[in-house]
Protein backbone atom coordinates (compact mmCIF):
# COMPACT_ATOMS: atom_id res chain seq x y z
CA UNK A 1 0.00 0.00 0.00
CA UNK A 2 1.21 3.36 -0.75
CA UNK A 3 1.65 5.81 1.78
CA UNK A 4 -1.74 6.96 2.78
CA UNK A 5 -0.28 10.48 4.33
CA UNK A 6 -0.75 11.65 0.99
CA UNK A 7 -3.68 12.87 -0.31
CA UNK A 8 -5.93 12.57 -3.19
CA UNK A 9 -6.15 16.05 -4.65
CA UNK A 10 -9.06 17.13 -6.60
CA UNK A 11 -9.54 19.91 -8.60
CA UNK A 12 -12.31 21.93 -9.43
CA UNK A 13 -15.53 21.69 -7.28
CA UNK A 14 -18.20 21.38 -9.77
CA UNK A 15 -20.06 18.45 -10.41
CA UNK A 16 -17.24 15.92 -11.11
CA UNK A 17 -15.24 17.58 -8.62
CA UNK A 18 -17.90 17.48 -5.62
CA UNK A 19 -18.78 13.92 -6.52
CA UNK A 20 -15.51 12.56 -6.89
CA UNK A 21 -14.51 14.32 -3.42
CA UNK A 22 -17.21 12.44 -1.37
CA UNK A 23 -17.04 9.30 -3.40
CA UNK A 24 -12.84 9.26 -2.32
CA UNK A 25 -13.44 10.76 1.33
CA UNK A 26 -16.57 8.20 2.46
CA UNK A 27 -13.95 5.30 1.09
CA UNK A 28 -11.51 6.65 3.76
CA UNK A 29 -9.01 8.57 1.80
CA UNK A 30 -8.21 12.36 2.66
CA UNK A 31 -8.68 14.58 0.32
CA UNK A 32 -8.06 18.22 -0.28
CA UNK A 33 -10.65 20.03 -2.85
CA UNK A 34 -9.15 23.06 -4.78
CA UNK A 35 -11.24 25.61 -5.80
CA UNK A 36 -10.41 28.91 -7.31
CA UNK A 37 -13.90 30.87 -6.78
CA UNK A 38 -14.73 33.28 -5.20
CA UNK A 39 -11.30 34.38 -5.73
CA UNK A 40 -10.91 33.68 -9.23
CA UNK A 41 -14.69 33.91 -10.66
CA UNK A 42 -15.68 32.94 -14.25
CA UNK A 43 -18.71 34.68 -16.02
CA UNK A 44 -20.86 32.66 -15.71
CA UNK A 45 -20.66 31.40 -12.03
CA UNK A 46 -22.53 33.89 -9.48
CA UNK A 47 -21.48 32.43 -6.11
CA UNK A 48 -18.52 30.58 -4.15
CA UNK A 49 -20.24 27.49 -3.68
CA UNK A 50 -19.67 24.03 -5.34
CA UNK A 51 -21.79 22.00 -7.73
CA UNK A 52 -23.69 25.64 -8.93
CA UNK A 53 -25.60 24.87 -11.75
CA UNK A 54 -25.17 27.67 -13.89
CA UNK A 55 -26.98 26.58 -17.07
CA UNK A 56 -30.55 24.83 -16.38
CA UNK A 57 -31.83 23.64 -13.17
CA UNK A 58 -32.73 20.05 -14.51
CA UNK A 59 -31.11 16.68 -14.29
CA UNK A 60 -33.72 15.69 -17.24
CA UNK A 61 -35.21 12.57 -16.81
CA UNK A 62 -35.86 10.75 -13.70
CA UNK A 63 -37.00 7.15 -15.63
CA UNK A 64 -34.32 4.43 -14.31
CA UNK A 65 -36.33 2.25 -16.80
CA UNK A 66 -36.75 3.40 -20.09
CA UNK A 67 -33.98 6.10 -20.36
CA UNK A 68 -30.62 6.48 -19.98
CA UNK A 69 -30.29 9.80 -17.83
CA UNK A 70 -32.74 8.10 -15.19
CA UNK A 71 -30.60 5.12 -15.18
CA UNK A 72 -26.89 7.10 -14.50
CA UNK A 73 -29.47 8.80 -11.43
CA UNK A 74 -30.26 4.84 -10.02
CA UNK A 75 -26.68 4.43 -10.22
CA UNK A 76 -25.70 7.31 -8.76
CA UNK A 77 -27.72 7.09 -6.17
CA UNK A 78 -27.12 3.08 -5.97
CA UNK A 79 -23.63 4.31 -4.87
CA UNK A 80 -24.32 6.79 -2.55
CA UNK A 81 -23.83 9.63 -4.34
CA UNK A 82 -23.73 13.23 -3.11
CA UNK A 83 -25.09 14.89 -5.94
CA UNK A 84 -28.00 12.74 -5.97
CA UNK A 85 -28.83 12.90 -2.68
CA UNK A 86 -28.89 16.97 -2.63
CA UNK A 87 -30.98 16.45 -5.62
CA UNK A 88 -33.48 14.71 -4.17
CA UNK A 89 -33.48 16.68 -1.10
CA UNK A 90 -34.34 19.93 -2.89
CA UNK A 91 -36.42 18.65 -5.90
CA UNK A 92 -39.02 20.78 -7.33
CA UNK A 93 -42.42 19.97 -9.30
CA UNK A 94 -40.79 18.76 -13.07
CA UNK A 95 -43.04 16.35 -14.97
CA UNK A 96 -41.25 13.23 -15.50
CA UNK A 97 -38.13 15.22 -15.11
CA UNK A 98 -35.45 16.09 -12.05
CA UNK A 99 -35.14 19.31 -11.29
CA UNK A 100 -33.79 21.38 -8.56
CA UNK A 101 -34.03 24.68 -6.78
CA UNK A 102 -30.36 25.28 -7.95
CA UNK A 103 -29.54 27.40 -4.76
CA UNK A 104 -30.51 25.44 -1.87
CA UNK A 105 -28.70 22.15 -3.84
CA UNK A 106 -25.33 24.22 -4.38
CA UNK A 107 -25.26 24.71 -0.59
CA UNK A 108 -25.93 21.61 0.87
CA UNK A 109 -23.91 20.04 -1.59
CA UNK A 110 -20.84 22.56 0.02
CA UNK A 111 -22.10 22.47 3.77
CA UNK A 112 -21.83 18.37 3.32
CA UNK A 113 -18.38 18.50 1.77
CA UNK A 114 -17.01 20.83 4.02
CA UNK A 115 -18.24 19.45 7.06
CA UNK A 116 -16.99 16.12 5.61
CA UNK A 117 -14.00 15.13 8.20
CA UNK A 118 -11.70 13.53 5.38
CA UNK A 119 -12.26 16.73 3.41
CA UNK A 120 -10.08 19.98 3.44
CA UNK A 121 -10.90 22.78 0.76
CA UNK A 122 -8.32 24.99 -0.21
CA UNK A 123 -9.46 28.17 -2.35
CA UNK A 124 -6.86 28.97 -4.78
CA UNK A 125 -6.33 28.50 -8.49
CA UNK A 126 -4.11 25.35 -9.69
CA UNK A 127 -2.46 26.69 -13.14
CA UNK A 128 0.10 23.77 -14.06
CA UNK A 129 -0.16 20.10 -13.79
CA UNK A 130 1.87 18.50 -10.64
CA UNK A 131 4.87 16.08 -11.06
CA UNK A 132 4.14 13.96 -7.79
CA UNK A 133 1.21 12.86 -6.06
CA UNK A 134 -2.97 11.62 -6.70
CA UNK A 135 -4.58 14.16 -8.56
CA UNK A 136 -8.38 14.19 -10.12
CA UNK A 137 -8.98 17.27 -12.57
CA UNK A 138 -12.21 18.25 -12.56
CA UNK A 139 -12.75 21.96 -13.78
CA UNK A 140 -15.35 21.13 -16.41
CA UNK A 141 -15.57 23.91 -19.77
CA UNK A 142 -14.94 26.68 -17.57
CA UNK A 143 -11.11 25.65 -17.21
CA UNK A 144 -8.82 28.76 -16.18
CA UNK A 145 -6.40 29.42 -19.96
CA UNK A 146 -3.73 28.60 -17.63
CA UNK A 147 -4.35 24.99 -17.14
CA UNK A 148 -5.71 25.20 -20.32
CA UNK A 149 -2.09 26.09 -21.77
CA UNK A 150 -0.51 23.72 -19.17
CA UNK A 151 -2.84 20.57 -20.47
CA UNK A 152 -2.23 21.42 -24.00
CA UNK A 153 1.56 21.51 -23.44
CA UNK A 154 1.56 18.24 -21.67
CA UNK A 155 -0.62 16.35 -24.27
CA UNK A 156 0.37 17.85 -26.91
CA UNK A 157 -2.64 17.92 -28.58
CA UNK A 158 -5.24 20.89 -29.14
CA UNK A 159 -7.58 20.91 -26.97
CA UNK A 160 -11.30 20.55 -28.89
CA UNK A 161 -13.59 23.46 -28.29
CA UNK A 162 -18.18 24.09 -28.68
CA UNK A 163 -19.87 26.82 -27.49
CA UNK A 164 -22.27 26.37 -24.82
CA UNK A 165 -25.09 28.38 -24.31
CA UNK A 166 -26.98 29.31 -21.14
CA UNK A 167 -30.93 30.02 -21.45
CA UNK A 168 -32.65 32.91 -19.31
CA UNK A 169 -34.60 33.06 -16.29
CA UNK A 170 -37.63 35.09 -16.36
CA UNK A 171 -39.30 36.67 -13.02
CA UNK A 172 -42.86 34.26 -12.82
CA UNK A 173 -44.66 37.91 -11.29
CA UNK A 174 -43.79 39.36 -14.65
CA UNK A 175 -45.56 36.68 -16.79
CA UNK A 176 -49.32 37.05 -17.97
CA UNK A 177 -51.10 34.14 -16.90
CA UNK A 178 -54.21 35.39 -18.76
CA UNK A 179 -52.18 33.90 -21.69
CA UNK A 180 -50.07 31.31 -20.27
CA UNK A 181 -51.11 28.42 -17.99
CA UNK A 182 -49.23 25.62 -16.21
CA UNK A 183 -49.65 22.27 -17.87
CA UNK A 184 -46.28 19.36 -18.34
CA UNK A 185 -46.69 18.07 -21.46
CA UNK A 186 -48.92 15.04 -22.03
CA UNK A 187 -49.94 15.87 -18.32
CA UNK A 188 -46.90 13.79 -17.15
CA UNK A 189 -46.56 13.11 -13.47
CA UNK A 190 -48.23 11.23 -10.60
CA UNK A 191 -49.09 14.52 -8.34
CA UNK A 192 -51.22 17.78 -9.26
CA UNK A 193 -47.80 19.50 -8.86
CA UNK A 194 -45.98 17.32 -11.45
CA UNK A 195 -48.97 17.45 -13.73
CA UNK A 196 -48.37 21.14 -13.65
CA UNK A 197 -44.93 21.45 -13.75
CA UNK A 198 -44.38 23.54 -16.37
CA UNK A 199 -45.29 27.03 -17.74
CA UNK A 200 -46.97 27.29 -21.22
CA UNK A 201 -46.50 30.48 -23.67
CA UNK A 202 -48.71 29.95 -26.76
CA UNK A 203 -47.75 31.25 -30.21
CA UNK A 204 -50.00 31.22 -33.33
CA UNK A 205 -48.69 30.62 -36.77
CA UNK A 206 -48.56 34.95 -37.02
CA UNK A 207 -46.92 35.33 -34.09
CA UNK A 208 -44.43 32.12 -34.42
CA UNK A 209 -43.34 34.10 -38.44
CA UNK A 210 -42.89 36.72 -36.80
CA UNK A 211 -40.92 35.65 -33.60
CA UNK A 212 -38.22 34.04 -36.60
CA UNK A 213 -37.95 37.30 -38.39
CA UNK A 214 -36.88 38.83 -35.02
CA UNK A 215 -34.96 35.82 -33.89
CA UNK A 216 -32.55 35.68 -37.18
CA UNK A 217 -31.91 39.53 -37.76
CA UNK A 218 -31.26 39.97 -33.96
CA UNK A 219 -27.65 41.49 -32.97
CA UNK A 220 -25.52 38.31 -32.18
CA UNK A 221 -22.20 38.16 -30.25
CA UNK A 222 -19.35 38.51 -31.71
CA UNK A 223 -16.81 35.67 -31.73
CA UNK A 224 -13.27 36.46 -30.66
CA UNK A 225 -10.21 36.15 -33.53
CA UNK A 226 -9.18 32.27 -33.79
CA UNK A 227 -12.70 30.65 -32.48
CA UNK A 228 -15.04 28.47 -34.19
CA UNK A 229 -18.41 27.90 -33.83
CA UNK A 230 -18.53 24.26 -33.12
CA UNK A 231 -21.61 24.08 -31.39
CA UNK A 232 -22.74 20.92 -29.33
CA UNK A 233 -25.97 19.62 -30.88
CA UNK A 234 -27.62 18.95 -27.70
CA UNK A 235 -27.00 22.32 -26.73
CA UNK A 236 -27.87 24.56 -29.81
CA UNK A 237 -28.64 28.16 -29.51
CA UNK A 238 -32.27 29.39 -30.77
CA UNK A 239 -31.12 31.13 -33.49
CA UNK A 240 -28.89 28.91 -34.63
CA UNK A 241 -31.85 26.18 -35.05
CA UNK A 242 -33.90 28.47 -36.44
CA UNK A 243 -31.33 29.16 -39.00
CA UNK A 244 -31.40 25.55 -39.83
CA UNK A 245 -35.02 26.09 -41.17
CA UNK A 246 -38.26 28.19 -39.82
CA UNK A 247 -39.62 24.61 -38.64
CA UNK A 248 -37.07 23.38 -36.71
CA UNK A 249 -37.89 25.33 -33.20
CA UNK A 250 -41.56 24.57 -33.96
CA UNK A 251 -40.26 20.61 -33.71
CA UNK A 252 -37.69 21.00 -31.10
CA UNK A 253 -38.39 23.01 -27.88
CA UNK A 254 -41.26 25.34 -29.43
CA UNK A 255 -43.36 21.92 -29.90
CA UNK A 256 -46.87 22.05 -29.04
CA UNK A 257 -47.99 18.71 -28.34
CA UNK A 258 -49.17 16.80 -25.82
CA UNK A 259 -50.96 20.49 -24.97
CA UNK A 260 -54.13 22.29 -24.13
CA UNK A 261 -54.36 25.57 -24.03
CA UNK A 262 -56.74 25.91 -21.29
CA UNK A 263 -57.80 29.71 -22.44
CA UNK A 264 -59.03 28.80 -25.87
CA UNK A 265 -59.06 24.89 -25.93
CA UNK A 266 -60.86 24.38 -29.16
CA UNK A 267 -57.48 26.39 -31.03
CA UNK A 268 -54.67 24.44 -31.13
CA UNK A 269 -51.13 26.33 -30.82
CA UNK A 270 -48.85 26.65 -33.30
CA UNK A 271 -45.97 26.66 -31.60
CA UNK A 272 -45.33 26.45 -27.29
CA UNK A 273 -42.92 27.87 -25.41
CA UNK A 274 -41.85 26.42 -22.37
CA UNK A 275 -40.58 27.93 -19.33
CA UNK A 276 -39.64 25.30 -16.13
CA UNK A 277 -39.43 26.27 -12.14
CA UNK A 278 -35.97 27.48 -10.75
CA UNK A 279 -36.47 27.53 -7.06
CA UNK A 280 -38.50 26.34 -4.66
CA UNK A 281 -40.41 29.56 -4.36
CA UNK A 282 -41.75 29.27 -7.59
CA UNK A 283 -40.34 32.95 -8.05
CA UNK A 284 -38.31 32.00 -10.94
CA UNK A 285 -39.24 30.13 -14.59
CA UNK A 286 -36.18 28.74 -16.61
CA UNK A 287 -36.82 29.32 -20.95
CA UNK A 288 -36.55 25.54 -21.35
CA UNK A 289 -34.52 24.67 -24.50
CA UNK A 290 -33.88 28.74 -25.01
CA UNK A 291 -29.89 28.71 -25.20
CA UNK A 292 -29.08 31.58 -26.94
CA UNK A 293 -25.91 33.87 -28.21
CA UNK A 294 -28.07 37.15 -28.46
CA UNK A 295 -26.70 40.65 -27.27
CA UNK A 296 -28.71 41.48 -24.18
CA UNK A 297 -30.86 44.38 -25.14
CA UNK A 298 -31.51 42.15 -28.51
CA UNK A 299 -32.60 39.04 -25.90
CA UNK A 300 -35.11 41.31 -24.25
CA UNK A 301 -37.01 42.89 -27.69
CA UNK A 302 -37.49 39.24 -28.84
CA UNK A 303 -38.20 37.47 -25.68
CA UNK A 304 -41.03 40.08 -25.29
CA UNK A 305 -42.86 39.51 -28.48
CA UNK A 306 -43.71 35.88 -27.08
CA UNK A 307 -47.36 35.42 -25.88
CA UNK A 308 -47.31 36.14 -21.64
CA UNK A 309 -43.73 37.22 -21.87
CA UNK A 310 -44.67 41.25 -23.14
CA UNK A 311 -43.74 42.29 -19.43
CA UNK A 312 -41.25 39.65 -18.41
CA UNK A 313 -38.52 40.90 -16.27
CA UNK A 314 -35.71 38.72 -16.13
CA UNK A 315 -33.56 37.43 -13.50
CA UNK A 316 -30.85 36.36 -15.63
CA UNK A 317 -30.32 36.27 -19.88
CA UNK A 318 -28.71 33.66 -21.85
CA UNK A 319 -25.24 34.16 -22.54
CA UNK A 320 -22.48 31.95 -24.46
CA UNK A 321 -18.87 30.83 -23.42
CA UNK A 322 -16.27 28.67 -25.01
CA UNK A 323 -15.99 25.05 -24.03
CA UNK A 324 -13.14 23.45 -23.87
CA UNK A 325 -12.48 19.18 -23.26
CA UNK A 326 -9.94 16.73 -24.05
CA UNK A 327 -9.65 14.06 -26.82
CA UNK A 328 -10.26 12.09 -24.16
CA UNK A 329 -10.29 8.51 -26.43
CA UNK A 330 -6.29 9.55 -27.18
CA UNK A 331 -5.42 10.68 -24.25
CA UNK A 332 -6.83 8.41 -21.24
CA UNK A 333 -6.66 4.98 -20.48
CA UNK A 334 -9.45 2.97 -18.75
CA UNK A 335 -8.82 4.50 -15.61
CA UNK A 336 -9.11 8.01 -17.03
CA UNK A 337 -5.50 8.62 -16.01
CA UNK A 338 -3.48 10.76 -18.46
CA UNK A 339 -1.45 8.07 -20.49
CA UNK A 340 1.57 10.45 -19.90
CA UNK A 341 0.96 10.89 -16.26
CA UNK A 342 -0.94 7.86 -14.35
CA UNK A 343 -0.64 9.97 -11.31
CA UNK A 344 -3.20 12.57 -12.75
CA UNK A 345 -6.63 11.13 -13.70
CA UNK A 346 -9.87 13.99 -15.33
CA UNK A 347 -13.42 13.66 -14.75
CA UNK A 348 -16.44 15.45 -15.83
CA UNK A 349 -17.24 17.62 -18.50
CA UNK A 350 -13.62 18.71 -19.32
CA UNK A 351 -13.49 14.23 -20.28
CA UNK A 352 -15.99 15.09 -23.08
CA UNK A 353 -19.32 13.89 -21.38
CA UNK A 354 -21.97 16.39 -21.65
CA UNK A 355 -24.47 17.44 -19.18
CA UNK A 356 -24.48 17.57 -15.13
CA UNK A 357 -25.23 14.48 -14.32
CA UNK A 358 -22.59 12.59 -16.69
CA UNK A 359 -20.38 14.84 -15.29
CA UNK A 360 -21.14 13.65 -12.02
CA UNK A 361 -21.07 9.87 -12.32
CA UNK A 362 -17.60 10.61 -14.33
CA UNK A 363 -16.59 12.40 -10.92
CA UNK A 364 -18.37 9.37 -8.97
CA UNK A 365 -16.06 6.48 -10.67
CA UNK A 366 -12.96 8.72 -10.65
CA UNK A 367 -13.13 9.40 -6.72
CA UNK A 368 -13.55 5.95 -6.66
CA UNK A 369 -10.87 4.36 -9.26
CA UNK A 370 -8.48 7.25 -7.20
CA UNK A 371 -9.26 5.93 -4.06
CA UNK A 372 -9.24 2.01 -4.62
CA UNK A 373 -5.06 2.61 -6.33
CA UNK A 374 -4.34 4.81 -3.36
CA UNK A 375 -5.61 2.09 -0.73
CA UNK A 376 -3.06 -0.52 -2.81
CA UNK A 377 -6.41 -2.16 -4.66
CA UNK A 378 -7.45 -2.77 -7.76
CA UNK A 379 -10.48 -1.45 -9.08
CA UNK A 380 -11.88 -2.36 -13.01
CA UNK A 381 -14.27 0.63 -14.48
CA UNK A 382 -17.79 -0.16 -14.19
CA UNK A 383 -19.39 -2.92 -16.84
CA UNK A 384 -19.42 -0.78 -20.41
CA UNK A 385 -23.54 -2.61 -19.77
CA UNK A 386 -24.12 -0.13 -17.05
CA UNK A 387 -24.72 3.55 -17.83
CA UNK A 388 -21.57 4.99 -16.20
CA UNK A 389 -19.55 1.99 -17.76
CA UNK A 390 -21.13 3.30 -21.37
CA UNK A 391 -20.00 6.32 -21.18
CA UNK A 392 -16.13 5.78 -19.49
CA UNK A 393 -15.92 3.38 -22.51
CA UNK A 394 -16.97 5.64 -25.02
CA UNK A 395 -14.31 8.56 -23.61
CA UNK A 396 -11.27 6.17 -23.44
CA UNK A 397 -11.61 4.06 -26.54
CA UNK A 398 -14.84 3.62 -27.67
CA UNK A 399 -15.06 7.10 -29.92
CA UNK A 400 -13.20 8.01 -32.46
CA UNK A 401 -10.40 10.11 -31.94
CA UNK A 402 -10.21 11.82 -35.01
CA UNK A 403 -13.97 12.89 -34.61
CA UNK A 404 -14.54 13.06 -31.32
CA UNK A 405 -17.27 15.21 -29.86
CA UNK A 406 -18.90 15.51 -26.41
CA UNK A 407 -21.49 13.25 -25.82
CA UNK A 408 -24.73 12.53 -23.48
CA UNK A 409 -25.36 9.23 -22.21
CA UNK A 410 -28.11 6.95 -24.38
CA UNK A 411 -28.84 3.45 -25.12
CA UNK A 412 -26.43 4.03 -28.08
CA UNK A 413 -23.52 3.49 -26.04
CA UNK A 414 -24.63 0.07 -24.73
CA UNK A 415 -23.59 -3.00 -25.65
CA UNK A 416 -27.18 -4.74 -27.52
CA UNK A 417 -29.06 -7.25 -25.72
CA UNK A 418 -29.63 -10.23 -27.04
CA UNK A 419 -32.40 -12.03 -28.38
CA UNK A 420 -34.45 -8.40 -28.09
CA UNK A 421 -35.82 -7.36 -31.28
CA UNK A 422 -35.12 -3.80 -32.90
CA UNK A 423 -37.38 -1.19 -34.00
CA UNK A 424 -39.59 1.21 -32.84
CA UNK A 425 -41.96 -1.13 -31.69
CA UNK A 426 -39.64 -3.05 -30.25
CA UNK A 427 -38.08 -0.24 -28.11
CA UNK A 428 -39.94 -0.09 -24.42
CA UNK A 429 -39.19 -3.71 -24.00
CA UNK A 430 -35.36 -3.08 -25.50
CA UNK A 431 -34.83 -0.26 -23.01
CA UNK A 432 -36.48 -2.31 -20.13
CA UNK A 433 -33.28 -4.72 -21.12
CA UNK A 434 -31.26 -2.55 -21.33
CA UNK A 435 -31.90 -0.80 -17.39
CA UNK A 436 -32.40 -4.27 -15.95
CA UNK A 437 -29.17 -5.43 -16.90
CA UNK A 438 -27.73 -2.19 -16.40
CA UNK A 439 -28.83 -2.57 -12.51
CA UNK A 440 -27.69 -5.83 -12.19
CA UNK A 441 -24.10 -5.33 -13.44
CA UNK A 442 -23.74 -2.25 -11.39
CA UNK A 443 -24.37 -3.54 -7.87
CA UNK A 444 -22.01 -6.84 -9.01
CA UNK A 445 -19.57 -3.57 -9.98
CA UNK A 446 -20.46 -1.96 -6.39
CA UNK A 447 -20.06 -5.33 -4.72
CA UNK A 448 -17.19 -6.22 -6.30
CA UNK A 449 -15.42 -2.77 -5.06
CA UNK A 450 -16.44 -3.09 -1.75
CA UNK A 451 -15.47 -6.71 -1.03
CA UNK A 452 -12.29 -6.44 -3.04
CA UNK A 453 -9.52 -7.39 -0.14
CA UNK A 454 -6.72 -5.46 0.54
CA UNK A 455 -3.19 -6.46 -0.50
CA UNK A 456 -0.84 -8.48 2.04
CA UNK A 457 1.75 -6.04 3.15
CA UNK A 458 4.96 -7.14 5.35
Amino acid sequence: MQGMSEPLHIVGAGMAGSEAAWQAAELGVKVVLHEMRPAVATFAHKSGDFAEMVCSNSFRSDDDEQNAVGLLHWEMRAAGGLIMTSADAHRLPAGGALAVDRELFARTTTETLRAHPNISVSYEEIDALPSSGHWIFATGPLTSPALAEAIMAETGAEALAFFDAIAPIVHFDSIDMSRAWMQSRYDKGETEAERTAYLNCPLDRAIYEAFIDALLAAEKAEFREGETAGYFDGCLPIEVMAERGRDTLRFGPMKPIGLTNPHAPDNKPYAVVQLRRDNALGTLYNMVGFQTKMKYGAQADVFRMIPGLENARFARLGGIHRNTFLNSPRLLDGQMRLRSRPGIRFAGQITGVEGYVESAAMGLVAGRMAAAEMLGRELAPPPPTTASGALITHITGGAEARSFQPMNVNFGLFPPVPEIRGGRRGRRERYRAYTDRAKADWQGWLHHAAHEPAPVTD
